[in-house]
């Protein structure tokens, strides 16, 4: 396998694994709707919040990469478009696998429950100060990102059509609809991950050409071109 086709199976990989990771961990996340001393008591009382908060974390490097893979094969006919998604969903991947690393430490601030008070100063703290700048990059980010990515991928022609509405469609239900019920946070779901891997095999199908550099593709010309004459001369 050369590096074209190892870079364009990393990409589909990405996505397709990243996508699942993020599935698992919202549907095992605990009941983060209380004030933080709620939630971790919810933390403490969850035999899956600890699956939750890894499959968060491994999920957001994975998924950069995928939607940066995803931006470059949309990049011939989006350039614009393909880089500014790049760029804002990374910051967001960025954004939440930082915060993951709060969800993290309350997993062990949930084993002291004895100390509840301080571990709410601490949280308080993280979330009004040092962690605000990302978490504001995790939401803007992943939200404008992907807006940004469904039009790249409608004018770039890449994939099914419906799959850049259905991007759209996500970003209504998770961050819009998911206030008013807690059917459209299942959806949402459902639509993210028929989307990425929809876009995962989409990239599987696409030739190896556009997961070239310049040098490869300059050095398989000069190849083809040196097995062509060795055929003619022979």
């Amino acid at each position: 396998m050369d590096t074209a086709h190892l870079t364009r199976a990393a990409v589909a990989g990405s996505l397709a694994v990243g996508a699942a990771l993020t599935v698992v961990s919202v549907a095992t996340m605990p009941d983060f709707s209380g004030d933080q001393a709620a939630r971790l008591e919810a933390v403490a009382a969850s035999p899956r919040a600890a699956l939750s908060a890894l499959t968060w974390v491994l999920s957001q490097p994975l998924l950069g990469l995928g939607v940066v893979g995803v931006a470059h094969l949309a990049r011939g006919r989006a350039p614009v478009l393909a880089t500014l998604a790049a760029v804002l969903f990374g910051l967001g991947a960025l954004g939440h696998a930082v915060y993951g690393g709060v969800n993290l430490a309350m997993l062990a601030m949930a084993e002291d429950l004895g100390a509840v008070e301080a571990h709410v100063a601490v949280l308080d703290r993280l979330e009004t100060g040092t962690m605000l700048p990302f978490m504001a990059a995790g939401l803007l980010g992943t939200v404008l990102g992907l807006l940004l990515l469904a039009a790249a991928l409608w004018r770039a022609d890449v994939g099914p059509r419906w799959v850049g509405p259905a991007l759209v469609a996500f970003v209504l239900l998770e961050f819009v609809g998911s206030n008013f019920s807690r059917w459209a946070g299942v959806a949402s779901g459902a639509l993210l991950l028929l989307a990425l891997v929809t876009l995962a095999v989409a990239v599987l199908r696409s030739s190896p050409a556009h997961w070239r550099t310049e040098a490869e593709a300059g050095a398989a010309a000069a190849i083809g071109a040196a097995t062509r004459r060795n055929e003619v001369t022979a």
